[in-house]
């Protein structure tokens, strides 16, 4: 039987110190192990440039906490408008953009990146 690591003693809050404005969007990886990461973003009124795409080998789950913002996919599917609380499951190689975030208040997203194995079956 393996031993569980200690819990983190040290408690801190996803909204602490979020700032105003950023050159670029802020990623913070809050957790990690094996496959799986688990990121902090915050954006400013930050887009994806039209002509890039997020191609990911990971399978992405993200939630808008605060703020709100628009993903569109490259498949030409319908943009999602999310807002807190929201979420998506994104499979690995589903190419998307943030086509826009709110500038009038932060954008805090919650992502967590796993290996979801061969989807194909």
């Amino acid at each position: 039987m393996s031993a569980t690591p200690p819990a983190s003693k040290a408690a801190d809050n996803l909204f602490r110190d979020l700032p105003g404005k950023l050159p670029e969007e802020l990623f913070t990886e809050l957790a990690s192990g094996g496959k799986t990461r688990i990121v902090r973003i915050v954006s400013t009124g930050h887009t994806t440039p039209e002509d890039e795409w997020y191609d990911q080998d990971d399978t992405e789950w993200v939630v808008v906490l605060k703020g709100r913002a628009r993903l569109s996919f490259a498949d030409g599917g319908e943009d999602l408008e999310m807002g807190p609380g929201d979420h998506v499951l994104l499979p690995a190689h589903c190419r998307h953009r943030v086509a826009w975030t709110s500038s009038d208040e932060p954008t805090v997203w919650l992502a967590v990146h796993f290996d979801a194995g061969d989807e194909a079956g």
